[in-house]
């Protein structure tokens, strides 16, 4: 990925798409797969996958990756055992609109933690883009309307997603902190290993609750897709634009995640865009060029 990797806000618009897919997805196939089973097999795609990549810098950088093990775990708990388990939870339980709003805060919660952890603060320019962009995330789910902005309430889903978003803002601000001089193939590696490791008890109780995955079609699909694309792909290019960027810059870009979910709901499922659609994808755009702007000097 060495020429991928001098583009990081083109990994960081791919890591969106996909991740909008993997919400669509999670959705749409709840009825066949439970959400830690889903969870689960999608992270266990993602590793075969990341194996032959990892396997080749195991013995040279073990020494490292073994002295950091603290932050290992704690990023592997995060990024990879908590978000994605926490929000498939979500979907079974609340509205696409609700959990759309709530996961477009997790720049809010990044930008939060990088200041409380780090001091890093935005400048104006990039605070009124993140404003800006979460103006045009609201006016998509919430319809163009003020009301339906006002009449979301939470839920037990919805109280999954905000632990999500919580989860998922740590993760971010924390690969700050992830070891330096270690592959990024190994490092992902590590961290799905620890996230599988939190998953397998969670998904043994799961099974014992009678909950097993229906074998059809879409099921199986949908489970490639989300370890293929969403946790193989999207984390990999995830890890590199952040790592480019900063974690405040790279965050904005879940404000995407709306914009093409409204996208592939028009090709998938034959929804026609609404002018909210637009205003707000309009805004979205606006807010990440203003945020991504270098400062002058």
């Amino acid at each position: 990925m060495p020429r991928l990797a001098s583009h990081p806000y083109l990994l960081l618009t791919l890591t969106a798409l996909f991740w909008s897919g993997n919400m669509v997805m999670g959705r749409g196939i709840r009825a066949d797969v439970p959400p830690i089973a889903l969870a689960f097999w999608r992270w266990m795609i993602a590793l075969a996958l990341l194996l032959p990549l990892a396997l080749p810098h195991l013995r040279p950088q073990w020494p490292k990756l073994k002295a950091h093990w603290p932050i290992v775990v704690v990023l592997g708990l995060l990024g990879v055992g908590g978000y994605n388990t926490f929000a498939y939870l979500a979907l079974q339980h609340t509205t696409a609109t609700s959990a759309t709003l709530l996961n477009s805060f997790i720049p809010i919660a990044t930008i939060a933690f990088a200041f409380l952890f780090f001091g890093k603060r935005l400048s104006p320019l990039e605070a009124t883009g993140v404003v800006v962009s979460l103006a045009g995330v609201a006016t998509i789910v919430s319809r163009g309307s003020v009301e339906t902005l006002l009449g979301l309430t939470l839920n037990t889903g919805d109280l999954w997603m905000l632990l999500a978003v919580t989860v998922w803002g740590l993760y971010t601000v924390g690969l700050q902190r992830r070891p330096a001089g270690v592959d990024p193939m190994l490092m992902l590696a590590a961290f799905t290993i620890v996230g599988l490791l939190a998953l397998a008890p969670a998904y043994a109780w799961e099974m014992a609750q009678g909950r097993g995955i229906n074998p059809s079609a879409a099921a199986l699909g949908g489970i490639l897709y989300t370890g293929i694309f969403p946790g193989f792909l999207g984390y990999v290019f995830y890890n590199a634009g952040v790592a480019a960027v900063g974690p405040a810059r790279g965050a904005l870009f879940i404000h995407l995640m709306p914009v093409f979910a409204t996208i592939l709901a028009a090709v998938f499922l034959g929804e026609r865009p609404q002018w909210y659609h637009f205003a707000g994808i309009a805004l979205v755009f606006a807010g990440i060029v203003l945020t991504t702007r270098r400062r002058a000097g």
